[in-house]
């Protein structure tokens, strides 16, 4: 036997052998354990800052429930509540009854301003069958007509409320009250973005003034902070500080922002989505320096791609500037875009209470010529394949005038939007009205359902799209909502 497998592991003297404690053991019997208590908070404290460090991207792209054809959307909102009965659902039976009081079979109408016994109002529209199945559509949209193999109308959407701001952010976040999640922010929660160098969910308003809901139709309420939209202005600059002083050198502006995420993460705890989103936002800024000044700078455009959109007239240079940023997002990985029409006075709204003919004219021939443009340029790049469109506002119009003029009220009970793009069926009409356009009567298609529909198109289940809130396993459609199956292609 080997003489050293006698040996004693301590020293032979007889005395018990004491072995030595490391540090963790020390800690657990030090003050009743409050030792480790300490220490197990330290190592928490070191570990989410490792995990802010490895997670520095909190919009890195993931894969969606399934696979899917659209990859990004482009939300066209008209804000005000555009006219169906004088875009896209033909009523003959409004010509019948015009300056006549409203048939109580058709039963109550539910608005804001109406005063009894309202009188019926046709629509002054000449109607067209268009493309090869046959879409009607109104002399307001001539340039989409066009398109109408391309896109899908819902002519049965329903909403909750009849005043703008409950309606807006219902339209956009799933709840008539402010603070929740924008469709999207729960969009890009769920797949991420495509891009390092540009916001996720770019959000466009009118010069005139954002819409009556405010920023609340495109935050993030209770989902992480960097999921809220960013805001794009009009003008050359569109984004707002993003050039540096001349005295500041890239470099310079590096060791600046490095000092500073060092300082943030210190303080940065677990759950703090406030100061990791204004850490992330620092970052994203810094690469956008380099990145969004190409992407929004309209040179490099073809004076044909130009007149396209209408940048040579004045009535749509506007927003088909906007239409075609749009689309110049989208292509760079952009994830959500909301472009709205409409903000401001009610004179520059989709929000015809004295005229819906002038009204009309005046909102349709600011848009209908980019909006058009925006679906030939994605068509004929192959990004439409990638890409869903959706049109409409937060509610439609009703069949009736409003006191003695030619204006109509608010209606949610029957209205319709359209959508177009990846995995869309194209030339498909969904639902339908009654005979004057109030009521939806077949294939009910309320906010919810067009909300599951969206994200169902974005390969997002909108069952399994949850944030846990206050106790409560949240989502988009909150306890309702249903995938619109005509919809799909």
């Amino acid at each position: 036997m080997n003489s050293s497998s006698n040996q004693c592991p301590g020293p032979c003297s007889g005395v018990p052998t004491i072995n030595p404690l490391n540090r963790r053991e020390w800690l657990k019997r030090t003050g009743n354990g409050f030792g480790l208590l300490a220490l197990s908070s330290l190592l928490q404290q070191a570990e989410a800052t490792a995990a802010g460090a490895a997670h520095a991207n909190p919009l890195a792209p993931r894969p969606g429930h399934f696979p899917s054809k659209a990859k990004r959307c482009i939300f066209l909102f008209m804000t005000g509540g555009p006219s169906q009965m004088d875009l896209f659902d033909p009523k003959p039976a409004l010509a019948r009854l015009d300056g006549q009081p409203l048939p109580p079979s058709f039963g109550k109408i539910h608005s804001q301003f109406l005063e009894s016994d309202p009188l019926c109002l046709a629509s002054h529209r000449k109607w067209g069958r268009y493309g090869e199945s046959g879409m009607d559509m109104s002399d307001l949209v001539p340039h989409l007509h066009k398109h109408a193999d391309d896109i899908c109308l819902i002519r049965s959407c329903v909403a909750d409320s009849v005043i703008h701001a409950p309606a807006m952010y219902q339209m956009t976040t799933g709840r008539i009250l402010m603070g929740y999640p924008s469709m999207g922010s729960w969009v890009t929660y769920g797949l991420g973005s495509e891009s390092d160098n540009l916001p996720s969910y770019v959000v466009m308003t009118q010069p005139e003034g954002t819409p009556e809901g405010g920023a609340p139709c495109w935050g993030a309420g209770f989902l992480p902070a960097h999921h809220q939209g960013t805001l794009f202005r009009g003008g050359p600059a569109p984004i707002v500080n993003l050039k540096p002083p001349a005295d500041i050198t890239l470099p310079r502006q590096r060791r600046l922002l490095d000092l500073l995420r060092s300082m943030n993460e210190q303080d940065l705890s677990p759950g703090d989505t406030e100061l990791s989103a204004r850490i992330s936002s620092y970052e994203l800024a810094f690469r956008m320096q380099s990145a969004a000044p190409e992407a929004v700078d309209m040179a490099s455009e073809s004076e044909r791609t130009k007149e396209m959109y209408g940048l040579d007239d004045h009535r749509t240079v506007e927003f088909g500037t906007r239409c075609l940023l749009a689309r110049r997002l989208v292509e760079r990985g952009v994830r959500f875009v909301q472009l709205y029409s409409g903000g401001g006075p009610v004179a520059t709204q989709w929000d015809a209470h004295d005229d819906i003919d002038a009204n009309h004219e005046k909102m349709c021939g600011m848009t209908d010529k980019p909006v058009a443009a925006l679906l030939t340029d994605l068509k004929r790049s192959g990004l439409l394949d990638e890409t869903l469109v959706v049109w409409g506002g937060e509610f439609g119009r009703t069949p009736v005038r409003q006191g003695g003029g030619r204006g109509r009220d608010h209606n949610a009970t029957g209205f319709t939007m359209w959508m177009a793009g990846g995995g869309v069926k194209g030339g498909a009409i969904v639902g339908a009205t009654d005979e004057i356009g109030l009521n939806q009567i077949a294939d009910r298609a309320h906010v919810n359902d067009i909300h599951a529909t969206i994200l169902h198109l974005m390969g997002l289940d909108h069952l399994r799209l949850t944030y846990l809130h206050s106790g409560r396993d949240e989502r988009l459609t909150d306890v309702a909502g249903s995938v619109l199956k005509g919809v799909l292609a």
